[in-house]
């Protein structure tokens, strides 16, 4: 495993904005194996896909297209074990090409006093690091996420200068179902006891009965992202 210092990536993005616009026009009702297809032809092993082992969906769809895909996984030291276990059960079946970051030590225990620097430390600086040679990553960010996601594009580029890609933004329900069920899709243990968006176990809960999925995540703030997709 490795551990990460800080850095900062600013980069001459690969796409303008009118390509980018062009792109989601054109990939907005595409697979997203079709999507994750242009990604890897058009960057290659400047492409990685981040995961934080809810499901295997995204890795499902992606090793696919290429068995040789970098997967990064952050350890951010409060997974739940339940993911961890989804985790060893993904190694199983898949040959995934797994990159698993830690913080620097001594990372701060700021769960409870600072949520937004506990998340820097832990989940904005490492993918910072893991991100540093690359031109491109795949995200598994979904519309019906949440109200602030409702607008996600399938392309687009990141406050680092990187193109994200984001294949399951658009796909709709009742094709993800299938492919889910036909696939047999690992998920993470705790789906089935009602937990609909997983995190770091402090931050954590069930969401409210008719709230968006998302709802159970840092409960006692008004914060509805870690930082990574802002």
């Amino acid at each position: 495993m490795e551990t990460i210092t800080t850095v900062n990536i600013r980069r001459t993005p690969a796409l303008n904005a009118t390509e980018i616009e062009k792109l989601n026009t054109q990939y907005e009702t595409a697979h997203p194996c079709e999507i994750i297809t242009w990604a890897q032809q058009n960057f290659g092993h400047n492409l990685a896909l981040t995961t934080s082992f809810s499901d295997t969906l995204l890795i499902d769809l992606a090793l696919k297209v290429d068995p040789d895909l970098e997967v990064i996984f952050l350890d951010t030291g409060y997974h739940f074990s339940q993911t961890l276990q989804t985790l060893r059960q993904a190694q199983k079946r898949y040959r995934i090409n797994l990159r698993v970051i830690r913080p620097q030590p001594p990372a701060a225990d700021l769960w409870a006093a600072d949520t937004d620097q506990c998340c820097n430390q832990r989940k904005v600086e490492p993918l910072n690091q893991a991100l540093a040679d690359k031109t491109a990553w795949l995200s598994g960010l979904r519309r019906t996420d949440s109200p602030q996601r409702a607008h996600t594009p399938i392309i687009e580029q990141d406050r680092r200068g990187l193109i994200k890609i984001n294949p399951l933004a658009a796909w709709p329900e009742k094709d993800l179902t299938e492919y889910w069920e036909q696939n047999n899709i690992l998920t993470n243990p705790l789906t089935a006891e009602g937990y609909s968006s997983i995190g770091c176990w402090p931050c954590t809960e069930r969401p409210a009965e008719n709230e968006d999925l998302r709802s159970g995540r840092w409960t006692s703030s008004n914060k509805t992202e870690c930082g990574i997709h802002l």
